[in-house]
């Protein structure tokens, strides 16, 4: 089962918006998973989606990827140590 979109179009996505072109807001699968996981919590918590398109009965997770994806929600830089 292919799941879309795939991380790396995510990273990609997320990546495509960043100020600085030499460091990536994420590389790697774990900052997605977290971000997502956030988000989805924040809207079983009662936020309102934020994506463009949703529809009634969807899964909060599943919502939180288009969200993510589409760049309605932000992602910051990690931090570097």
């Amino acid at each position: 089962m292919m799941i879309h979109p795939s991380y790396k179009e995510m990273i990609d996505a997320v990546n495509q918006e960043r100020e600085d072109d030499t460091v990536p807001v994420v590389s790697s699968r774990y900052s997605i998973v977290m971000a997502t996981a956030k988000r989805a919590r924040q809207i079983i918590d009662g936020d309102e989606p934020m994506a463009a398109e949703y529809h009634e009965g969807e899964k909060p997770l599943s919502i939180a990827v288009d969200e993510v994806y589409e760049g309605a929600v932000k992602i910051l830089p990690e931090e570097t140590n």
